[in-house]
């Protein structure tokens, strides 16, 4: 653990032809305007012109050279200008130039990004881009005995302003190391990742932080404070290693500067999912180790700020850790179950476990919420198939409740978003998907979910929202209530990442661009 501590090997030049690096990867949109007509580029580049030339496809793929005995990765961005194209076409050219550089051989890539000028953040999102292509898994680290995080030595980046390269280095760096360790954890498998492992491994992450860190444990516990979260562990929690955990992680800022905002950040972490007794049938059931990821990037979210240090900025992190079991303990349909709130609530599908982790931790942060300075509530989760059946496997969806509205708080995730290669669809929580979720009788007040796949109802990953509001009596801290407490609810099942493949550690980058670099 002692390597995500350190910096990563990253190092900027003003050389673009620094002999310290083997390889040289450009990033352009128009080979003549970027590269020939830049006076920096064109007098080590220009032998490109030729191959430009000859080759009719030379701006439509990512192509290999060698000039002066070196490698030179020539990696077309496409077009940027158009209604549709956004920052990511940066990403994606450097993502494509640092997997060519890996075939090739490369161990210390030089990233040149001729294109700065084509989006705002455009040198943050091809080194961003490039780092996610460059991560090696911890599982591979560990079966290698590796400890780098990276499959190159180092990454060079190219910036003529020293000042403004060591500024974007030193972001980059937190923000990476923040993303790795939401791979780490999410991406790994159910047994690696098991609960157990993953309190061993945030405590050895931040034993030597400023970042507290606080364990549950114990089904009676649960039962106690969290019993929604303790019927989803009741199956599990019989296996000692895949027993249920609730981290509590806590970052307080320096103490020279005043508190004026509190995050409260509730994540998902369902080690494995197999559906509960409504089993995922069908080969359905794979990939759901993948069920982490909002707690993984509570994790990854700490260490960001374990670097960055923000001013001003109270985080409290909570991290759901279960495992959704099939067995003789397991919870069932049509079972009614008391939540921290109060609220009886009638399980439809034990395949809707992630709102029952949370929904307590939520009720809770709500409590401490109330006598905290300008709080913001959220929950962030892999919760529903129909997020990607709505907006597709690329994209966040963010919903509100009255108060984050009004503090614009969707439009402002979606702005960074865009802006860093992270990007939203800002979703809404409308009546009917109140209606959905209240109680079909006389004994519950709120029905868990509906019988079928979130895939299948109609406002799938509306409604689960409307369920977080009512059950963790959210509902009275509305725009109508004289304490008013802004919710968000981010879910993260398209944008988490694909499987089989490496999770993309969203929604981190934009939260840092939202919430901590304002505060540096």
């Amino acid at each position: 653990m002692e390597h995500l501590n350190k910096a990563l090997p990253l190092f900027a030049t003003q050389n673009p032809q620094d002999d310290g690096f083997d390889a040289y990867l450009i990033i352009a949109t128009d080979f003549s305007k970027n590269v020939l007509k830049n006076e920096s580029l064109s007098q080590y580049f220009s032998e490109l012109k030729l191959l430009a030339e000859l080759d009719a496809n030379f701006e439509n793929e990512t192509s290999l050279s060698v000039i002066n005995k070196k490698r030179v990765i020539y990696s077309p961005t496409g077009p940027v200008d158009r209604d549709q194209d956004d920052s990511r076409r940066i990403a994606d050219a450097a993502q494509n130039a640092i997997k060519k550089a890996i075939k090739a051989g490369s161990k210390s890539p030089l990233l040149i990004n001729a294109s700065k000028d084509a989006f705002d953040l455009s040198d943050q999102v091809a080194l961003l881009g490039a780092l996610q292509a460059l991560y090696n898994p911890l599982e591979l680290r560990e079966a290698k005995k590796a400890e780098s995080l990276l499959k190159v030595d180092k990454l060079g980046y190219w910036n003529e302003n020293k000042q403004e390269a060591e500024q974007i280095l030193n972001i980059v760096n937190a923000i990476e190391l923040g993303r790795i360790v939401t791979r780490d954890i999410g991406g790994s498998d159910p047994e690696r990742m098991s609960a157990p492992n993953v309190a061993a491994y945030v405590n050895d992450l931040f034993k030597s932080s400023d970042i507290k860190v606080n364990i549950i444990e114990g089904q009676d516990n649960f039962l106690r404070e969290y019993p929604c979260f303790a019927a989803v562990n009741r199956a599990a929690n019989s296996t000692e290693r895949h027993a249920g955990r609730v981290i509590k992680l806590v970052y307080s800022p320096p103490s020279d500067s005043a508190i004026d905002k509190t995050l409260f950040l509730v994540g998902k972490g369902i080690t494995y999912d197999t559906g509960g007794a409504d089993v995922k049938a069908g080969g359905h059931m794979s990939g759901m180790h993948r069920d982490k990821c909002g707690a993984a990037f509570v994790a990854g979210f700490f260490k960001t700020l374990s670097l960055l240090k923000p001013k001003g900025l109270k985080v409290y992190g909570n991290m759901c850790m279960a495992r959704n079991s099939i067995g003789e303990e397991c919870y069932v349909s049509d079972e009614i179950i008391t939540a921290r709130s109060k609220k009886r609530i009638r399980v439809g599908n034990t395949d809707a476990e992630g709102r029952m982790a949370m929904v307590d931790i939520l009720c809770e942060a709500k409590e401490m919420a109330l006598n905290e300075i300008n709080p913001h509530l959220f929950t962030i989760a892999t919760l529903t198939g129909h997020v990607i059946r709505a907006y597709g496997p690329n994209y966040s969806a963010v919903l509100s409740n009255g108060p984050a509205k009004a503090d614009q708080i969707d439009v402002n995730l979606h702005r960074y978003g865009d802006l860093i290669g992270d990007p939203y669809e800002i979703s809404s929580i409308k009546r009917e998907d109140y209606k959905a979720i209240a109680g079909k009788s006389e004994y519950e007040d709120i029905l868990q979910a509906t019988n079928n796949p979130s895939t299948m109802d109609a406002r799938g990953h509306q409604f689960p929202a409307a369920f977080l509001v009512m059950a963790s009596g959210l509902e009275k801290h509305g725009k109508n209530s004289d304490k008013k407490i802004p919710y968000s609810h981010v879910d993260i099942a398209g944008s988490s990442g694909p499987f089989p493949g490496v999770p993309t550690g969203s929604p981190l980058p934009s939260f840092v661009y939202n919430y901590i670099l304002p505060k540096i």
